[in-house]
């Protein structure tokens, strides 16, 4: 097994081949335009297929939030696979790495040191059968508003997805803020998918830009969610302009 189908009709259409595992992808484009969700349907697939998941949620407060989220969007309930994902919650106010149990980690992940160690301590707890381990992070961006550990911290996350190939990984950012950044990381994927919205009344779009084997559809599409999902996602969202940001931009 060398990649994973999502098995979701608009998204197999531009995958027909499926994404290749262990390989990078970044999913990235404007604040809003719905890149979270993207990685969802991704990731509820990866879960259906027997996979496990390291989920870091930087935009919501809890993970209450992104069972929420997950659940109406694709109907997958997380709760049903406890065994095989790892939720960790960002805490900025604790040194390192907090077990809370075993599903749950609380990390200060603005430090660079705390990724190596979240993945080592949540990599030796998860089942690794096909399709193997899956690293989620959305928001991304958040981190890089640390003016003390931004570069550095963005240094390690590019350096581990160069030099650790046993999991796959996928990154949601957005292409509002430190957008010279979030160049280089696009440029280091190997998958780029890039994310658009329309508002009155809200949509989303989607386009493959590149896939490291495979065949793809260059071609935009809509995703078919509604505007009153999306809304309430998108109120969850605003969760770290709020409170996450100006939190870390004096760390």
């Amino acid at each position: 097994m060398d990649s994973i189908k999502i098995h979701v009709d608009w998204f197999d259409e531009l995958l027909p081949d499926g994404l290749p595992l262990k390989t990078s992808t970044v999913i990235t484009g404007p604040g809003g335009s719905g890149k979270p969700l993207i990685g969802e349907y991704m990731m509820s697939s990866w879960l259906k297929n027997g996979g496990s998941v390291i989920l870091i949620s930087l935009q919501y407060p809890n993970t209450e939030f992104v069972t929420e989220s997950a659940k109406n969007l694709t109907g997958i309930n997380l709760k049903d696979y406890e065994k095989n994902i790892v939720f960790v919650q960002l805490k900025t106010e604790i040194e390192g790495v907090e077990q809370i149990s075993p599903q749950l980690f609380h990390a200060n992940l603005v430090k660079p040191e705390v990724w190596g160690q979240i993945i080592d301590l949540t990599n030796n707890q998860l089942p690794k059968q096909n399709p193997g381990i899956l690293l989620f992070v959305s928001a991304l961006n958040i981190l890089l508003f640390s003016p003390t550990y931004g570069d550095q911290v963005f240094d390690t996350i590019k350096q581990t997805i160069r030099q650790n190939k046993e999991l796959s990984y996928l990154f949601a950012v957005s292409t509002t803020a430190k957008k010279e950044k979030i160049a280089e990381l696009e440029l280091l994927a190997d998958n780029l998918i890039r994310s658009y919205s329309e508002k009155n009344p809200f949509k989303l779009f989607m386009a493959i830009e590149r896939i490291k084997k495979g065949d793809f559809l260059s071609k935009t599409i809509q995703i078919p969610v509604s505007a009153d999902t999306l809304n309430h996602i998108k109120k969850l969202a605003e969760h770290s302009r709020k409170r996450v940001i100006p939190i870390i931009s004096k760390i």
